[in-house]
């Protein structure tokens, strides 16, 4: 079965009568620079895309997006997308089969409750939420990360912020999305497992640590920081659905948000809102146990779908879920690949500045090219891509750094393959955990638009993971290409007929991925062995990134 990019382009006649019959699903999917809309169609081939590039904003100590931008550009994606059908298929799209919004997963939108934002969108990026995430950590006995939004929403509490006084809703960027296209106040169980511990064996939350919570919120409760006006947290978050059960349909209202022009008709359904932890799961069919998926963007974060429960609690590992509620480890960082995006932008204008001005993305090529004639342990230098704190590596600010010695070897080979090197070290320090946990992954596979210059990010990545790393051919496409098949799994659930629909992992394998073709790339001993040298000075290297987060 063709796939999004698993191929040639759909035939204009098939495509133009899935557009015409409405046989098609459109994902949305908000990440941490680009607001993506993709449509696919029966066969799951992509028939047209429309973009919006945005950046996150630091306003008063805080990483954010000004929800006036997520409308803004929305509708930009979105008028891109059916300008691309109309330009390719001769088609003006009035409706499609199913819709599904994405979003960078996890963070804080606080609502009153007439659906009014009280604060600023607080982002899986901000490091603010210590206080909160270590005493939830101990009361709950599971990891709650600083960037879930029940850290943001105890934090709140500890600090007395007075908007408390009236919030009656707490969600994601994704869930706040889904929430005004259809009125409905729901979240995918993959998503919310990121607002507050899920059990998996209701795909619900964990009603014995909401328990535990409303204990702790109870004793704030008259005391220094007054607590008394929140709701019940139950009625304070989302609720969990799982892949494959309605979400609500597109309102009036919620046509004319995501298109102004009056094309798009309401009454479209909309499959669960997800975070693009899930949608990376899907769009690498890695949703099944002993499978995982490494997904490279702004943030990178790994994710193994587990046989078992971990033995004990680690705060470098996540526990989420899959679409489909499936126990999930995740080793998530908060810094990916933007500081090597920075050093190719340098380049670039260098390259400019001789008189050889060369394409954006041809010199991200170049530099990524040269990182494979480097040194296997990069020659003795440094990198620190860290833009914003970690908290892996237990620091909660970012400076980026090159260091390094005076008797290392400072070239350009080098100088790329330490950058990479850089991005993969905190994702590799998480992934030594799961290893001693004895966590085993038939498949590790990769995503994210380091993935397009082929061979090198896949060959190092296998070098600091020491697995197997497979690439396919849907690795560009990302999040909106997997949250359009999540829509799509919602009709073929949805026309089952009374009969057990067939699951998440079972039809991604046969209905999606039938004929999916991937490279893997098995661990070359030389870049394993440099890559550990590499990873000891890494370590070492720590204390003087935390001197830098606390001197410049």
């Amino acid at each position: 079965m063709l796939n999004s990019s698993q191929g040639d382009a759909p035939e204009t006649g098939a495509a133009r009568a899935d557009l015409l019959a409405g046989r098609t699903t459109l994902g949305i999917e908000l990440g941490s620079t680009r607001i993506k809309a993709c449509l696919v169609g029966a066969d799951h081939a992509v028939l047209a895309t429309g973009s919006h590039a945005w950046e996150n904003q630091y306003v008063d100590g805080v990483w954010t997006y000004a929800l006036d931008a997520v409308w803004a550009g929305l509708q930009d994606a979105v008028a891109a997308l059916l300008a691309d059908v109309e330009r390719t298929h001769g088609v003006r799209l009035t409706t499609v089969g199913a819709i599904g919004v994405s979003a960078m997963m996890h963070g804080y939108v606080a609502l009153d409750a007439s659906g009014e934002q009280l604060v600023p969108f607080r982002t899986w990026r901000n490091t603010s939420t210590g206080p909160a995430a270590a005493e939830l950590t101990e009361a709950l006995g599971t990891n709650i990360p600083l960037r879930w939004t029940v850290a943001h929403l105890y934090q709140a509490v500890l600090d007395g912020e007075p908007h408390l006084d009236h919030v009656a809703h707490v969600t994601t960027l994704a869930g706040y999305v889904h929430g005004r296209l259809t009125g409905e106040k729901v979240v995918g169980v993959g998503d919310a497992s990121g607002i507050f511990p899920i059990d998996p064996a209701t795909g619900d939350y964990d009603a014995a640590a909401l328990a535990t919570f409303e204990g702790l919120l109870a004793r704030r409760r008259g005391g220094e920081t007054d607590a008394t006006a929140l709701p019940a947290v139950v009625d304070l978050f989302p609720a969990a659905v799982p892949a494959g059960r309605p979400a609500g349909a597109l309102t009036a209202e919620g046509a004319a948000l995501l298109d102004p022009s009056g094309v798009l008709t309401a009454g479209i359904p909309l499959c669960p809102p997800e975070g693009d932890a899930g949608t990376g799961m899907v769009a690498t069919n890695a949703v099944a146990p002993r499978t995982g998926n490494v997904s490279v963007g702004t943030s990178i974060f790994a994710m193994v779908v587990l046989e078992r429960p971990l033995a004990a609690v680690h705060h470098e590992i996540d526990l989420v879920t899959t679409p489909a509620g499936d126990l999930v480890a995740m080793v998530h960082c908060n810094n990916g690949a933007s500081e090597l995006g920075e050093w190719a932008s340098v380049f670039h204008a260098f390259a400019g500045a001789l008189g050889h001005p060369a394409d954006a993305d041809e010199v991200f090529g170049v530099l990524l090219r040269a990182a494979l004639d480097g040194e296997p342990d990069g020659g003795g230098l440094l990198a620190y891509n860290y833009l914003a704190g970690e908290p892996i590596t237990g620091l909660t600010q970012g400076r980026p750094l090159v260091v390094r010695t005076p008797d290392s070897r400072l070239t350009l080979a080098n100088f790329a393959r330490t950058q990479v090197f850089g991005a993969f070290g905190t994702l590799s320090l998480g992934m030594r955990i799961l290893e001693r946990e004895g966590v085993e992954v038939d498949a590790l596979l990769a995503h994210g638009g380091l993935f397009r210059t082929a061979g090198v990010a896949q060959r190092l990545l296998a070098a600091a993971v020491g697995a197997p790393v497979a690439v396919g051919t849907t690795a560009g496409e990302g999040g909106a290409w997997g949250i359009a098949v999540l829509a799509a799994y919602l009709l073929a659930a949805q026309a089952s007929d009374g009969e057990a629909a067939p699951d998440l992992g079972t039809w991604l394998t046969e209905r999606v991925f039938a004929d999916a073709a991937s490279v893997v790339v098995e661990p070359d001993p030389a870049d394993v062995a440099g890559y550990a040298r590499f990873l000891e000075r890494y370590e070492a290297g720590l204390a003087v990134e935390r001197a830098a987060g606390e001197s410049v």
